[in-house]
């Protein structure tokens, strides 16, 4: 499958989004990716994430690790496709955590997974415990790579497509100096302002 297709994938199901968003950056955008959208189809899910597979089959991997919420059902499908242990990490009191009986050994070499990465925040957050494990981080696995020419998480990104979408200051905003209503999209809330 090419990047057309993964596209035609995410506008048929609602995920790529036009409009004028309020990022939880506290940046502005014109586009938004909500992936939840596309991994509610189980076929859709598959076939965008097998992009993804086909990059990585190659590599040593022992687990797939993704952070609650985003990247739970990417672990799951790229752990399904790779037929490896697919778990996640999730916050507790603000932290992130490796919680409910799940382990990483010492030495094992661990991909992190998500939905969309952006900053890589979240990312390098897994990264912190997994290393605390005495695991090793070998990249980062997404479904949709957003990120700025500036960020560099120090690891190899392999995404189902990469996408430029402009974000903006609000101060500089060209959506808000058109007056155009502001939502703010993605798993915290969804509310237009």
């Amino acid at each position: 499958m090419d990047e057309k297709k993964v596209i035609e994938i995410l506008k048929e199901c609602d995920a790529l989004l036009e409009g004028h968003f309020l990022l939880s950056s506290g940046k502005h955008s014109d586009r938004y990716v909500q992936c939840a959208k596309v991994l509610r189809y189980p076929d859709f899910a598959e076939k965008v994430l097998k992009v993804v597979v086909d990059k990585v089959k190659d590599l040593k991997i022992d687990k797939v690790v993704g952070p609650a919420m985003g990247g739970v059902i990417v672990s799951y499908e790229m752990g399904r496709q790779l037929g490896k242990e697919a778990i996640f990490t999730e916050r507790k009191d603000g932290v992130m955590q490796l919680r409910r009986g799940f382990n990483i050994n010492k030495g094992d070499k661990i991909l992190i997974t998500e939905d969309v990465v952006t900053t890589g925040k979240s990312s390098l957050e897994v990264k912190d415990v997994i290393e605390k494990f005495g695991g090793e981080v070998i990249g980062i696995a997404c479904i949709v790579d957003r990120r700025g020419d500036n960020v560099d998480l120090g690891l190899p990104v392999f995404s189902a497509i990469k996408l430029d979408i402009k974000t903006y200051d609000k101060e500089e905003c060209p959506l808000c100096k058109k007056g155009l209503p502001i939502e703010k999209p993605g798993s915290r809330e969804n509310v237009t302002l």
